[in-house]
């Protein structure tokens, strides 16, 4: 039995601290897992930056509010959860993906949470578990399933080599000169067949 376990942000819709890194006027806040491997890391320097210019929960959700999927992104999540399982593993917030995912059909979706104080200001972040993608993608493999996983950054990887079979999709150049090994797709029909041929 197969699950397909996909990352959300750069496969089925748009970076949301990109798209907010835009809406703000803040270029810092483009960094995302593609250019720094350690999540936390990462977070951190967010919320510092947020803090700064005092901005908090409801000026991002604004911004979400304005994210569509992907082109071709929701037919793509619709034929394959007509063939196999599928769960998104995140590291973004429910408090960020609620609206996107409504916009995909609502599909499965395992991700983190936000600390958020009653005026808005983000003050910390909750990661549902240490490494959560490739320990949810073990986990499932530990109760029977066979997983096939594809993400797009760095943080993808370990649940993408864990996997029976794993793809990168619309990745960096960087990323796939240095994991040559991995299979690189660039649209939702050659990732569409590469996912059926390895279930066969």
């Amino acid at each position: 039995m197969y699950i397909t376990c996909l990352d959300l942000e750069g496969v089925l819709v748009p970076e949301i601290w990109i798209a907010f890194a835009e809406a703000s006027g803040i270029p810092e806040l483009r960094k995302t897992t593609r250019d720094e491997p350690d999540y936390e890391k990462l977070m951190k320097y967010r919320l510092e930056i947020l803090k700064e210019r005092h901005l908090g929960l409801m000026e991002i959700q604004k911004t979400i509010a304005t994210i569509d999927p992907m082109p071709g992104a929701k037919d793509f999540l619709d034929e394959l959860r007509s063939i196999t399982q599928v769960i998104i593993i995140s590291d973004t917030f429910t408090q960020f993906a609620s609206p996107l995912m409504k916009k995909l059909g609502w599909p499965t979706i395992f991700c983190n949470s936000l600390e958020v104080a009653k005026d808005g200001e983000i003050i910390g972040f909750k990661m549902r578990i240490a490494d959560s993608k490739l320990t949810t993608v073990k986990a499932l493999q530990s109760i029977g399933y066979d997983t096939i996983a594809s993400g797009d950054s760095y943080n993808d990887l370990g649940m993408i080599t864990a996997s029976k079979a794993g793809f990168l999709f619309k990745t960096t150049d960087k990323i796939k000169a240095d994991y040559p090994q991995l299979p690189a797709y660039e649209t939702y029909e050659e990732l569409m067949a590469a996912i059926k041929a390895a279930m066969k």
